[in-house]
């Protein structure tokens, strides 16, 4: 049985909810399979004051979808190569993500010719859409169907203890809020 998240989950503050998604699946479903993948590293990006934040501009009709329903996906591209997975939290109107940054995959299952094989990290953000086939035909994606994309309860929530917070990767341009300790991951060491 599928444990799907539900709309409320993404309906909070997007610090809370980039905590709250480590250790939650995101589940890939497509050409007939389906990848399995620990989220282990997520990124919040809050409201147009926020410099780092597509929206600190305004609304545009590349980031009209971060003003939307909560639970829906944010798909870009970067370097005009890769992609990027979002997910729109708060309320509607008021523009927020959070960024995936990094997962481990759960399941094993073939991917452009490879086999991902169980433990193994899709580090980056560009790297885990290459490998899952996540693009912007996504984009704007509606996690709560549970088909094609979308995110699952955790067994298991990491203790505070194991979630490490850091500044944002690639936003030096965003004067003080590259300050801001929103980066999330899971710490492995013992």
């Amino acid at each position: 049985m599928r444990k799907v998240l539900p709309r409320k989950f993404y309906s909070r503050n997007t610090l809370k909810v980039a905590r709250d998604l480590l250790g939650c699946f995101l589940i890939r479903e497509c050409r007939g399979k389906i990848w399995r993948a620990m989220i282990t590293e997520t990124e919040a990006y809050r409201g147009e004051d926020d410099l780092a934040c597509h929206a600190s501009r305004g609304k545009t009709s590349r980031t009209e979808v971060m003003y939307g329903e909560p639970g829906h996906t944010y798909v870009y591209m970067i370097y005009g190569m890769y992609y990027c997975l979002n997910i729109v939290t708060e309320q509607k109107d008021f523009p927020a993500a959070v960024l995936i940054r990094g997962v481990k995959i759960i399941s094993s299952s073939p991917a452009r010719g490879e086999e991902l094989e169980e433990g193994w990290e899709l580090n980056g953000p560009g790297k885990l859409c290459k490998f899952l086939h996540i693009d912007r035909k996504l984009n704007k994606w509606d996690l709560t169907k549970g088909k094609k994309l979308w995110i699952e309860k955790p067994t298991q929530n990491p203790a505070k203890r194991d979630i490490v917070a850091g500044r944002r990767i690639g936003i030096d341009y965003a004067q003080h809020c590259r300050e801001y300790l929103w980066r999330f991951q899971i710490d492995y060491q013992d």
